[in-house]
């Protein structure tokens, strides 16, 4: 981690530059022997096999993959650079190019050995940490901690460190006498912060530290390419089950962290917008009681702190991906994830234009959805997205549907066949996306129903955090100039993973071994363009809180890259045209300067780069405070302005509802003016 991203941690108290300590090292909790277990030898064969034989890339194992793996394991471990010195950096140095050969021998001796080192240099650095934490803090001294976007060196002084680590555990204790605590308070909940994160570094077992190691190499291959121990697995299938029953997301661990792996369609954290993934999770509270810190506990034990019962309500802090310097609140009603929530649904709201009232159609996807298991066994009525628009299609029709808008935001993805069963509703029968496989095959997947279901205007409404499947639905939909795409250039996820199980390869093997989730093809475009890295950039591009550089698959340094295949035989339609898209632009760069729910939206994206983009925080609680008045004033205003600007919404729309409806959803808004622009 560079230190653009380490100082996003500052503010909020992640565990960070730990200084050294003459002290003597007190062992608090007993200590896991780790050496590597007999059966971590079958684990790197297959790992090492399937990953050669089987991964999208064909990498050789060599001394430049050594040197990549050993970078990565020395990031999971130490990702801000704060429990290693130089020193100990120039010792591992000389293991950098032997790892590759070590793995081809079954060996993973040199990495548990600097695991052993890396845990007794985090209890002596946790020594330290109590001892500031004792000393209490002066709130009144001009100082600030700095914020750089160069990355940090290891630390190759005492006082250097000691430095680095006084000013961030002040920056701590300010965030949380900021957030009402009193001294002792933020003394105790400092303390104990750390308390557990030493219980959780003693506690970790071999398998931890070969799924540190293994998840190393397997992440040198691509971010989506990942080794889970026996544990972590069991722990992903237990946080299936609390996506049914609870806040709908699953969650892992990373270090000290709880962290949002994925957002569950039709849940609770889904529908309040604000929870997504690699968002951290850091403070839950049960109803109205005061939050409990989480950070260092183990995952399961922050599983069984968000748990709860059908109706009752749960309170989350947390640290948003790409804007972790402000700690966030949400509140959840827990309840029962059912089909029925993750189903498409579709509402007419009028739009006036002129003279003319339009009934536009929205129709709101939150996955990719099929039933497999009833498909496989010919239930002849299985439900699936395809089928599921396909009627919510016919019964805005029977109301006089004038145009559909396709709202894709928040979707993550899921069945392919359902991408292309959807596409295969607006055009008629060709290709919709091609899937180049590992062993360089591509396979060319085809809409083969004849004819259009529905051919009235068409618009799609994208965000950031549309992926996979729902990329291959825009893109097919953009390439066939079907319809228009609007919102925010998408994730830009084109690969496909597959999960593998070690015991289920080797059903006779006694012990319990992990699971290796690997990318097995590509997904491209039918013009043969993937989407890999870059997203589907709208044809009317609206302003984005987050940048790919920040949030994205391009965020990611070892994400396959971009490249381009021979495009499929496609007819486009003449739907849509430069000079309507042209158009249309040129009416939203209009609306960009008049509407007061865009121009606030905007004024709070510019807002939150800005703070991405600071160089330095102030340890003054009056600066501080000030700080965060000026950000509460300037939210309260523009509510208000746009609670005051109700009779705009007058001229688009003639319920109450849905003047509401779009004063809270501007882009949705928009999206709708620009979609009636085309019926028009």
């Amino acid at each position: 981690m560079n230190l653009k991203e380490l100082k996003k941690l500052f503010v909020v108290g992640l565990l960070g530059l730990i200084a050294f300590s003459s002290q003597a090292f007190v062992l608090r909790d007993s200590v896991t022997v780790l050496e590597p277990a007999e059966k971590h030898v079958t684990e790197i064969e297959l790992t090492i096999g399937l990953l050669a034989t089987n991964h999208y890339l064909k990498i050789d194992l060599n001394d430049s993959i050594s040197a990549v793996v050993f970078d990565n394991f020395l990031s999971s471990l130490d990702d801000n650079r704060t429990f290693f010195s130089k020193s100990d950096i120039d010792y591992f140095t000389k293991y950098k190019y032997q790892l590759d050969d070590d793995l081809k021998e079954r060996n993973v001796d040199v990495a548990f050995q600097i695991f052993r080192i890396f845990r007794e240099r985090a209890n002596l650095r946790i020594n330290y940490i109590q001892t500031l934490i004792d000393g209490g803090f002066d709130f009144t001294k001009e100082e600030s901690i700095e914020l750089s976007d160069e990355e940090l060196p290891w630390a190759s002084t005492d006082a250097e460190i000691n430095e680095r680590w006084r000013k961030l555990i002040k920056s701590q204790a300010l965030s949380l006498k900021l957030s009402g605590k009193d001294e002792a308070g933020i003394k105790e909940t400092l303390a104990n912060r750390y308390e557990r994160y030493r219980k959780g570094i003693n506690q970790y077992n071999s398998d931890d530290v070969f799924q540190f190691f293994m998840n190393a190499v397997a992440e040198t291959y691509d971010p989506h390419t990942n080794y889970f121990s026996p544990i972590s697995s069991e722990n992903f299938n237990i946080n299936m089950n609390l996506s049914l029953e609870g806040i709908g997301a699953r969650l892992t661990q990373s270090m000290d962290y709880t962290v949002i792996n994925e957002v569950i369609a039709g849940g609770p954290a889904y529908k309040s917008k604000q929870l997504h993934k690699d968002d951290k999770i850091i403070g839950v509270a049960q109803g109205d009681e005061d939050y409990v810190d989480v950070i260092g506990w183990r995952l399961q034990d922050v599983v069984q702190l968000i748990r709860g019962p059908k109706g009752s309500k749960v309170r989350l802090q947390y640290l948003k991906h790409g804007e972790e310097t402000i700690v966030k609140e949400v509140s959840i009603i827990r309840e029962k994830i059912n089909l029925e929530d993750e189903s498409a649904k579709a509402e007419m709201i009028p739009i006036s234009k002129g003279n003319k009232v339009y009934n536009l159609g929205v129709i709101t996807i939150p996955s990719f959805y099929m039933n497999f298991e009833d498909a496989r066994n010919g239930v002849p009525d299985y439900r699936s997205v395809s089928r599921d628009v396909q009627k919510l299609i016919e019964e805005l029709q029977t109301q006089n549907v004038d145009g559909i808008m396709i709202d894709l935001r928040y979707n993550g993805g899921g069945a392919l066949p359902e991408a292309i069963n959807l596409t295969g509703l607006f055009i008629d029968q060709g290709p919709v996306v091609q899937v180049k496989h590992s062993n360089g095959r591509i396979n060319v997947q085809r809409n083969r129903n004849a004819g259009v279901f529905y051919d009235g205007p068409l618009a799609v409404l994208v965000n950031r955090f549309s992926a996979s499947a729902s990329e291959i639905f825009s893109a097919a939909i953009q390439d066939y100039h079907r319809g228009i795409v609007i919102g925010e250039t998408t994730f830009g996820k084109g690969t496909v993973q597959q999960m593998v199980s070690y015991n289920g390869m080797l059903p006779d093997f006694t012990e319990r071994m992990g699971n290796l989730k690997l990318t097995l093809s590509k997904y491209y475009r039918v013009s043969g363009s993937s989407t890999q890295n870059i997203g589907v950039t709208p044809d009317i591009e609206f302003p984005s809180a987050f940048d790919a550089e920040e949030f994205g698959e391009s965020s990611r340094p070892n994400a396959l890259k971009w490249d381009q295949i021979v495009s499929s035989y496609y007819q486009p339609t003449q739907t849509i045209t430069d000079e309507i898209i042209e158009n249309l632009r040129s009416l939203y760069k209009e609306d960009l300067k008049v509407d007061v729910d865009l121009k606030n939206m905007q004024k709070d994206i510019a807002k939150m780069k800005a703070n991405q983009e600071r160089n330095e925080l102030s340890l003054n609680l009056e600066e501080r405070k000030a700080e965060q008045d000026k950000n509460t004033e300037e939210s309260d205003l523009q509510k208000k302005l746009s609670e005051s600007a109700g009779k705009i919404y007058q001229e688009y729309s003639t319920s109450e509802e849905d003047q509401k409806k779009l004063r809270e959803d501007p882009y949705l808004k928009e999206g709708l003016r620009l979609l009636a622009e085309l019926v028009k």
